[in-house]
């Protein structure tokens, strides 16, 4: 695949930003991380290498087709910022000559380097779909189960499924317990992802809507399921409720009303509000109109305390906001709007496809359970846990995933008796990069970049940073990681690590880490 000259630049700098630390990765690594001796080497102990199984409909440029979108950020960057990290990290390091050693930077007299004259990064670049050097062949079966099989066997990651497929042609290369289905944690959010990009489109919003009832004047705030809705005064892109108010007393005034019934409508959804975990931090109660995810600590992601019922919190806010453009509104009750009201105003978030991104860097369990009930929605199901975790899995079954042993309980993974396969995860992660499904791309550039974005942040600091893309799961006993990385041959791999029963959390996330940092190092031939 040939890459356009927009991205080129993009390609230079991340090449520079990976070399230094796959450099350092190849020479720490040792025999540890070596190239196996050949198979007839009586050193090498005989493994039995796994059945080969090809993932449905992947064509065999699938990995270069991802091209930009998978090692660095494809398209712009994004108005909810879920790559900012990435972007001034590589631009303090381009000041320093894309260089990374250790904190260590090049001389400030040394003059910058222009695009055109970064050095070539041949494995990198060509893992990307340059063509500084030939694609090498994918790594073999045996040499793979050589190097994972000692970093995954290990107690502290308890029972576990483990797969690694080459992206270009969908085939296993490794399997290790691939089709036996686990806790999958928040991995699930890939498989949440790709249900919701399938069955939506990357191009759908999330819309807020207020509604004028002529006959009792009431004004109706109408949830459309976006917990990304805020109220701060800098929207930065998203759905701002205090744009949603002042369009509304605007649309009140030119029916010369100004003093109203406020009530909201949560009708959207249906089912309870709680999670089968109960209240907890990690999520607000599910209900299709909150405000900043109903966080009372003004935090956007983590763990954080939420209001109680953030629907009647939403309409309050909404009221204080209307009587700021001088409209004087009752205190909310709840409601349902009629085929008699008017739309005064909307207000709809970012398209999907920067949602997904924000779920799966932030790991935001409060969009993959609205994502979820969306899918539900557009697929014809009920919009409550039951009927989300049916969606999800009946588009997986439709895009010929691998979904035997494929139980979903909810959108985020925090329901421990959510259950996916190796298989399945890396199958999504495949069926992301088909150029047959471009819409489903967000669930390969929505990754945590190691090193660099959400929960992979302040991993891989002396490993494969920038080169592993990959999605966390943790839970009590539960460690989990899903995503792409490219070998020292350039060539892109697609892995799923599951862990029930672990240990300990710190033993069973190096051991899961080391993992991928090997397939980082593998050329594995």
């Amino acid at each position: 695949m040939r890459i356009t000259d927009a991205v080129r630049p993009r390609l230079a700098r991340a090449a520079e930003t990976v070399r230094p630390r796959l450099a350092r990765l190849a020479a720490a690594a040792g025999p540890r991380f070596a190239r196996p001796e050949r198979p007839s080497s009586p050193r090498v102990p005989r493994v039995a290498r796994p059945k080969a199984w090809r993932f449905t409909a992947t064509a065999a440029t699938a990995g270069l087709a991802l091209a930009a979108g998978v090692v660095t950020a494809a398209g712009p960057w994004d108005s909810s910022g879920q790559r900012t990290a990435e972007r001034d990290r590589a631009v303090a390091l381009e000041a320093a000559r894309g260089t990374d050693h250790g904190g260590a930077r090049a001389h400030a007299g040394t003059p910058p380097r222009g695009p055109q004259a970064a050095p070539p990064a041949a494995s990198v670049l060509t893992g990307l779909g340059g063509t500084a050097t030939a694609v090498r062949s994918a790594p073999g079966g045996k040499a793979l189960t050589g190097v994972l099989d000692p970093l995954l066997n290990t107690p502290a990651l308890g029972r576990r499924s483990a797969a690694v497929v080459d992206v270009a042609t969908g085939e296993r290369l490794y399997g290790t317990g691939a089709g036996d289905a686990l806790t999958p944690a928040s991995t699930t959010k890939i498989a949440t992802a790709v249900a919701a990009l399938s069955a939506l489109g990357p191009d759908h919003r999330l819309t807020t809507r207020a509604v004028y009832e002529p006959d009792t004047k009431e004004v109706v705030l109408v949830g459309g399921g976006d917990p990304t809705l805020t109220a701060r005064e800098e929207a930065h892109g998203l759905a701002g409720l205090r744009d949603l108010a002042e369009r509304t007393a605007a649309g009140l005034a030119r029916r010369g009303v100004r003093e109203v019934t406020l009530s909201y409508d949560t009708t959207l959804y249906k089912g309870g509000t709680i999670h089968p975990i109960g209240v907890n931090p990690n999520l607000a109660a599910v209900t299709p109109l909150m405000v900043d995810e109903a966080r009372t600590d003004g935090s956007t992601s983590g763990p954080a305390p939420r209001v109680p019922d953030p629907a009647a919190d939403a309409a309050r806010t909404f009221g204080d906001l209307l009587k700021e453009h001088g409209v004087k509104a009752t205190p909310p009750g709840p409601s349902k709007s009629t085929t008699r009201a008017s739309t005064l105003a909307t207000v709809s978030s970012p398209p999907l496809a920067a949602l997904v991104e924000r779920m799966l860097t932030n790991s935001d369990n409060d969009l993959a359970e609205a994502l979820a009930r969306h899918t539900a929605l557009a697929t014809g199901r009920p919009a409550d846990f039951a009927g989300a975790g049916e969606a999800i899995t009946a588009r997986l079954k439709q895009l010929r995933l691998p979904v035997k042993g494929a139980d979903v309980k909810d959108g985020s993974g925090l329901d421990r008796r959510d259950r996916l396969s190796a298989d399945l995860l890396a199958a999504l992660l495949v069926k992301a990069g088909d150029p047959a499904h471009p819409e489903l791309r967000p669930a390969l550039t929505g990754l945590p970049v190691a090193g660099f974005t959400g929960s992979l942040a302040g991993r891989y600091a002396d490993g494969a940073a920038g080169v592993v893309r990959a999605k966390t799961g943790t839970l009590t006993g539960v460690n989990t990681l899903a995503g792409t990385v490219v070998d020292k041959d350039g060539r892109l791999l697609a892995f799923a690590f599951l862990a029930n029963g672990t240990g300990g959390p710190a033993a069973a996330q190096s051991a899961l880490d080391e993992a991928a940092t090997a397939l980082a190092a593998c050329g594995c031939r």
